[in-house]
Parts: C-alpha cells; sequence; structure tokens
C-alpha cells in the first residue's frame, strides 16, 4: 500500500506518499481500505517529532479515518467484510489500509457521505468525553469553546447547542465568528480585540460560563478561572499556549470550581475511560443526533492524501474552517 511518510522531524516539506507494508489485522481488529482520514493540530506535532505514538500503535500519522472493512481477525463479532464504517485511530490513517480494534468502530451515520464520516470520530469522542463525560454539560448550561472556529470548536458548538446549552465562542476574525453563529453559537468573542472574561460574563448576566473547553492550556488558564461559574469546570485539553501557567486556587476554591485535563489517543481500548466505552457512548446517545442533522461534520477542505504537507500548511495557518480531510 502507500501511506504518507516522515523523512525525518520537520516542516510539512518532511512528509512523502510512499509504498510501505500492508498492515495485518490481529485478533480483535479489522482491516480496513480507508476511504479518507481528517488532518488534527495532534498530526503537526507528531510531524516535528514532538508527540509520538503510543507503544504499539502505527508510526503512521492519522487519528481518524473512514472506509470499508476488507477483513476481520479472528474474534471479531458484529462487524464483516463491506461495512461501511468511520475510526478513532491512536495512528495508521494517512494509508489506503489501517487495522483498528473492532471496539473503536462505528457506523457510518444516515445522512454522512463515506468522505465525510472521516472528520467525525475524532472530534465527536473529544468532545463527548470531556465536555459531556467529564464536564457535566446539562440543559440551561453556559458552555465556553475556545478556538470555536476549528475542528473540535465546531462539533462542539453544534453539541452544546443540541444538548440545550448556551454555547459562547472564540475566534480570531469577524468571518470565522459570523461561520460560528451559523452553526449556533449564541456568543461570539474575538480573542484579538476583545477579552472574553468580560464579553461572557456580560453577555450572561454575569454568570459566567458553567463548562470551559479549552485548546489553549497555561496562557489562558487564569482568565478560564476568572470567567467560570460557581461550580463550574474547566477542561484543558490542549497547549498551544503553554505548558506552564500560575493557577490561583484561592479563586478556583472561592467558585467551588475544577479543572479537568484530558487526553484521546493514549486511553487503553478497553476496561475504566476506555475507547471502547467512548465509542459505546458516542453511538448511543450522540449517533442519533448525527443521523437527525442536529450534528454534523463541517469539512472546510478537502484534498488528496498525496497532498498531505498542503495539508499540514494549511492548518497551521488557521486558513480551515472545520475540519481538513485527506482522501485516499
Amino acid at each position: 500500500m502507500h501511506a504518507i511518510t516522515i523523512r525525518q522531524p520537520g516542516g510539512p516539506e518532511v512528509l512523502e506518499w510512499a509504498e510501505t507494508p500492508d498492515p495485518v489485522p490481529g485478533p480483535g481488529e479489522v482491516l480496513l481500505d480507508v476511504a479518507a482520514t481528517a488532518v488534527n493540530r495532534a498530526d503537526l506535532l507528531q510531524r516535528q517529532g514532538f508527540y509520538p505514538p503510543p507503544k504499539g500503535a502505527s508510526e503512521i500519522l492519522g487519528l481518524e479515518c473512514s472506509g470499508t472493512i476488507a477483513a476481520v481477525g479472528d474474534g471479531v463479532e458484529g462487524w464483516q467484510p463491506g461495512d461501511e464504517v468511520c475510526a478513532l485511530l491512536a495512528g495508521g490513517g494517512y494509508a489506503e489500509k489501517v487495522a483498528v480494534p473492532a471496539p473503536q468502530l462505528l457506523p457510518v451515520p444516515k445522512g454522512v457521505s463515506l468522505v465525510d464520516a472521516a472528520g467525525l470520530p475524532e472530534v465527536v469522542c473529544t468532545v463527548w468525553s470531556t465536555v459531556v463525560q467529564t464536564a457535566g454539560l446539562a440543559e440551561g448550561d453556559v458552555l465556553l469553546v475556545h478556538g470555536g472556529a476549528g475542528g473540535i470548536g465546531t462539533c462542539a458548538i453544534q453539541i452544546g447547542k443540541a444538548l440545550g446549552a448556551t454555547v459562547a465562542v472564540t475566534a480570531g476574525s469577524q468571518e470565522r465568528l459570523d461561520k460560528c453563529r451559523e452553526l449556533g453559537a449564541d456568543i461570539a468573542v474575538n480573542y484579538k480585540t476583545e477579552d472574553f472574561v468580560e464579553e461572557v460574563r456580560k453577555a450572561t448576566d454575569g454568570h459566567g460560563a458553567d463548562v470551559v473547553l479549552d485548546n489553549m492550556g497555561a496562557s489562558y488558564l487564569p482568565r478560564n478561572i476568572d470567567v467560570l461559574a460557581m461550580d463550574g469546570r474547566v477542561v484543558v485539553i490542549g497547549f498551544q499556549g503553554g505548558v506552564k501557567g500560575e493557577l490561583n486556587i484561592g479563586a478556583l476554591l472561592a467558585k467551588r470550581g475544577g479543572v479537568y485535563s484530558a487526553g484521546l489517543r493514549a486511553r487503553p481500548v478497553t476496561g475504566k475511560g476506555g475507547k471502547a466505552d467512548i465509542i459505546a457512548d458516542v453511538r448511543d446517545r450522540l449517533w442519533p443526533l448525527v443521523e437527525s442533522g442536529a450534528v454534523k461534520p463541517i469539512i472546510g477542505r478537502t484534498l488528496p492524501m498525496a497532498q498531505a504537507a498542503d495539508a499540514h500548511r494549511a492548518l497551521e495557518a488557521s486558513d480551515v474552517f472545520g475540519k481538513l480531510v485527506l482522501t485516499a
């Protein structure tokens, strides 16, 4: 098969479309003929040598994909060759074929194309496991989403609205904020020219945010605490703004607040907090919202997989609204 390989850690130019050995499904795994994969910021870090895959995972980039089951390994039940699926991966999506643990599969939702489905697994599992399972977002809550125009952000807006929350977002241009409003965002803040703490408080009559989904990390930590409502929860899923920040414990205690951090890639397949449990809950509670159209993949751009370097450049330049998909 062909796959995107990394010649050496570095810029997008190190990505090459090259021939590699075909994967073989082990017990409990299926082999997919990949239709498409999606580009995530974690891929950019791995390309630079900063985010190696978990032990035993494929060295090939790609944390999600869609495709058709080509073969099933020993012990796999409920899936068969020919099924169209999308999958959460620990690696391997930037390729023509990938082996996937069967518990990490989801059926392609009704009304969603096979290619567009590639932009769902990583974002829906990230948002659902953090905003819903960890932070307990409920109807009537205020959800603040940083990076509302990205893949995670566009998904979080829709899930928040579908669950009856008021959704606030930050983004870096009026055009991107307008698109967030079209998806349902109630409060839109330009982080370059406005203070999100002040704007969210003003828009919520001083209440603040019950849940904050944060991709920035250290640089936003003090202000995320400031914007919290009483009993509010911050969930940190990225560190674009650094890894070391100062936490005012007094301010956090005064609000009875909580700060959580959550990753997805390194979780075990099964066991407490494993990917299988997240996938099962997503399929049971979120997939009906996807099939109804209340939550949909937002695909900002589609490129051939061999042009992965161009895709990485576009994502680094924040030149995509929603997800960027690579087709095999």
